[in-house]
């Protein structure tokens, strides 16, 4: 699994922080899958001494698929590969940057793109 991680963080601006409404990118050796997840909701575990957080998300699937997982910050931001069932499991949020906004074109000012007789 850490050459895993390794390689996809070579491809995948991922962030320090996982907040609700990211979108993490959640591998997993068996059942072997790397998914994306929109991060729904994050509250904390307070029946546990240690802090323990439940991350609720909904897997991009078809059809989408919410999950629960009750998790440490680390195993939720990428800092640890962890395990579920004796499985190992990462997780981390996507840096997803704003568009960049294109100039303005004739075409996005209303008027017709292409030629135009001159008189």
């Amino acid at each position: 699994m850490e050459k895993l991680v390794a390689e996809l963080k070579k491809h995948v601006p991922f962030k320090d922080t996982t907040e609700e409404g990211d979108l993490v990118l959640v591998a997993a050796k068996e059942p072997q899958m790397l998914v994306y997840a929109l991060i729904t909701g994050i509250e904390r575990d307070r029946t546990r001494k240690d802090e323990w957080w439940h991350v609720h998300m909904q897997f991009l699937t078809v059809p989408p698929q919410p999950m629960s997982w009750t998790l440490r910050e680390e195993q939720f931001t990428g800092r640890e590969v962890f395990t579920m069932g004796g499985e190992q499991r990462f997780v981390q949020a996507v840096r997803l940057d704003a568009p960049v906004k294109q100039p303005e074109t004739t075409a996005s000012r209303g008027k017709k793109p292409g030629l135009h007789l001159v008189k």
